[in-house]
């Protein structure tokens, strides 16, 4: 199972760090995905994490505000935003597979996601 916390209300300009923290299994060799998706809008992919850190299928959206990290021994995954714009307002999720297709097709195993609201 994944979770993401971390979520808020934050104002134009801030800093948010988001997690994603799995139980039930370790994560270490899987691909590690954040997604968003606003209100009336479809799920964007914001980035890949690699077992070994690097970053794949970065948006370009978010390139140079948005930075992706992972803890392999404590089977976590990390997301911190700067910068956070009004059109940043979403919910977070974070995604987990083996498969770097099946992330980029929206597969894998999913936490519940986590709202994040940006104000002007």
């Amino acid at each position: 199972q994944l979770k993401e916390s971390g979520g808020g209300l934050v104002q134009a300009g801030d800093s948010l760090k988001l997690s994603c923290t799995a139980s039930g299994g370790a994560i270490g060799s899987y691909y590690i995905g954040w997604f968003r998706q606003a209100p009336g809008k479809a799920r964007v992919l914001l980035g890949i994490i690699r077992a070994n850190s690097e970053v794949t299928d970065y948006a370009d959206s978010v390139k140079g505000r948005f930075t992706f990290s992972r803890d392999n021994a404590r089977n976590t995954a990390s997301l911190q935003m700067n910068s956070l714009k009004p059109e940043d307002t979403a919910v977070y999720y974070c995604a987990a597979d083996v498969n770097l297709l099946f992330i980029r097709g929206g597969g894998g195993y999913w936490g519940q996601g986590t709202q994040v609201t940006v104000s002007s």
